[in-house]
């Protein structure tokens, strides 16, 4: 059953929202975009995030009695990280003491700058007779004096007696939320960097960001290194059912694919690696198995369970990843086997559970990922597209490379878009194979059944002689080499159909027409260089306007750059799991005649 959302009105800025029961003040004001100021990223330590609540009940809390004074919770003033809404609430929040800086990232999303990571600088007063606290309560008082609370590791100890006295107690604390990363001498605040990683099962994307100015110092991107195991999960987990020798192979695959990228960040811009304290990482729930050597046997078969779904904040050195040998990764939650933290990324980049706007995001490739929803209600799936869209099982079909045909036009004659520029085409990629499809079915030489037409059935045809035989099977010639079958436009179909019936699926579960969505949007790599006239052609997407279709781009990597220079994202990443419905495809009734339904291609007339 659904819960019931509360409404949280903000003075004195009339903003208001609602939220599922138990959603915290400071949560919900974040949703909307209102900056409520922090410096411990919502943990209760700082006490700077204060409203006073003036209709509703808010219990006091621990924190509220250590931070705020007795005639303050008399008055109503609670820590709006600590206050949970379980009724209709109106609050009112003070005005800012400082202009939080932030950034534009995502889809054209303002991001207030507030990383988990932080540099503090603290002057320590040396240790006497009459003043015999233990190093860690020195640096803990002075810390909890700036608002900070700290553990400390058996690694950071380690070094605190010789490095405090050295630096004649002029110290800066790196905090990885509560958790001590390092002790550098003097003032090190201006040095301050992490590193987003999109672990993609084909690509793996790497972006170093200042955590100070919210930049992006150096991206780097390449081939998974796990690719000789599989060019799918699937292959990848059977590989890793060998044994666990094969297990390892493809963990230290992908590690070393990582810390490749690591060093030639680190070289590009210039930073040290001691400098990086935290990554957050993205990617499928097979992914992050794999990375950190979890078996993944169970995601690939009924009833598709991984080992966890919750978000994990691990050691970097457990991880084998090479930054600051006390930092951290943070992974972001999943949905389920098939709906991964990259989705999660996404939906954060393009802020599609925060806003009235009702929108479709697919992400396209083997698993086609689709999320249907505004900031009312969220569903989501998975569908199994198949190989086609990567280029694969295409009888010419080959990766996004140089001299991959990557987009088609056809008139009375033939026109190709390369990637390289001006060199012979060798084969073709998803988005020539899905534009090459839509211009055949314009051009009349498919029917909507997606049969392709001999020579012998349109003579007239400026483009017939295009139309060739190979091995028996009907195909279209592209260039001297190049061609598409008639097989290679089945499996388009198939594949295209299986996303188009997990959108279908989700609005009539939402009971939503086409006409109510205000866009649809296409992310990936794969869906950053899809024409959106030619998969609206295709109907991988519905008929919306051309213009309400939009390619988003590399969403994963952007929602996890959010995460990593905002705690506040982070935090909303960390609470989509609550806010998002699962649709289990596999097993439903109504699956098989969505899928039928949505098999053919539509006139072309109805999509005018």
């Amino acid at each position: 059953m659904i819960q019931k959302k509360l409404e949280v009105v903000y003075k004195p800025f009339d903003k208001t929202t609602r939220v599922p029961p138990g959603t915290t003040l400071f949560s919900a004001a974040h949703w909307i975009g209102l900056p409520i100021d922090s410096t411990c990223g919502g943990r209760g330590t700082c006490g700077k995030c204060k409203v006073q609540v003036l209709q509703g009940g808010a219990e006091i809390t621990t924190a509220d009695r250590k931070q705020l004074l007795a005639a303050e919770l008399e008055a109503g003033w609670r820590l709006s990280c600590q206050a949970k809404v379980y009724e209709d609430t109106t609050v009112t929040v003070p005005e800012l003491m400082r202009v939080p800086k932030a950034a534009t990232m995502g889809v054209n999303r303002l991001v207030l700058l507030d990383p988990n990571v932080r540099k503090v600088f603290v002057e320590l007063s040396e240790p006497t007779l009459e003043d015999q606290r233990s190093d860690v309560e020195r640096l803990r008082d002075a810390l909890t004096a700036e608002g900070f609370d700290m553990k400390v590791d058996l690694q950071a100890l380690r070094t605190l007696p010789a490095l405090l006295r050295n630096a004649e107690f002029k110290v800066t604390a790196v905090l990885g939320g509560d958790h001590l990363i390092a002790l550098e001498p003097g003032d090190s605040r201006e040095e301050c960097y992490g590193v987003a990683f999109d672990l993609g099962t084909t690509t793996v994307v790497g972006t170093l960001m200042n955590l100070r100015t919210g930049m992006a110092e150096a991206v780097r991107s390449t081939l998974n290194g796990q690719a000789p195991f599989g060019a799918d999960v699937i292959s990848r987990i059977s590989h890793g059912m060998q044994g666990d020798e094969a297990k390892v192979e493809l963990r230290d695959a992908i590690r070393r694919t990582m810390n490749t990228i690591l060093a030639e960040l680190y070289e590009a811009a210039g930073v040290a690696r001691d400098r990086v304290y935290e990554m957050v990482i993205v990617g499928n729930a097979t992914m992050l198995h794999l990375l950190l050597g979890i078996d993944a046997t169970p995601i690939s078969m009924m009833p598709f369970t991984p080992a966890f779904r919750e978000p994990l904040y691990l050691p970097a050195r457990d991880a084998g990843l090479d930054i600051h040998p006390g930092g951290y990764v943070q992974t972001l939650p999943v949905i389920g086997a098939y709906v991964g933290a990259d989705i999660i990324a996404g939906v954060i980049a393009t802020g599609l559970a925060r806003e009235d706007k009702l929108r479709v995001f697919v992400d396209v490739g083997t698993n086609g990922e689709i999320v249907l929803g505004s900031a009312k209600r969220v569903l989501c799936t998975a569908a199994p597209a198949g190989p086609a869209f990567e280029g694969s099982q295409i009888r010419c079909g080959m990766r996004a490379t140089d001299g991959a045909i990557e987009g088609v036009t056809l008139s009375d004659r033939v026109e190709l878009q390369v990637i390289g520029g001006d060199i012979p085409p060798k084969g073709i990629c998803g988005s020539g194979l899905v534009d090459a499809v839509a211009q055949l079915r314009v051009a009349g030489l498919l029917d909507p059944s997606g049969r392709m037409r001999s020579r012998e059935e349109v003579p007239e045809h400026p483009l017939s002689d295009r139309l060739i035989n190979v091995d028996g099977v009907r195909a279209f010639l592209l260039a001297e080499g190049v061609y598409l079958s008639q097989k290679d436009v089945r499996e388009l179909q198939f594949g295209k159909g299986s996303i188009a019936t997990g959108i279908k699926v989700l609005m009539d579960v939402m009971g939503v027409k086409t006409a109510d969505l205000d866009e649809v949007l296409l992310g990936g790599s794969f869906g950053s260089y899809l024409n959106p006239e030619s998969a609206k052609i295709i109907g991988l997407v519905p008929p919306v306007d051309v213009d309400r279709i939009l390619s988003v781009g590399n969403t994963a990597g952007e929602g996890a750059k959010m995460s990593l220079l905002s705690f506040r994202e982070r935090q909303i990443a960390f609470e989509l799991p609550d806010k998002m419905e699962y649709v289990e495809l596999s097993g439903r009734a109504d699956f098989n005649d969505s899928f039928v339904s949505v098999l053919q291609f539509a006139e072309l007339d109805s999509l005018r």
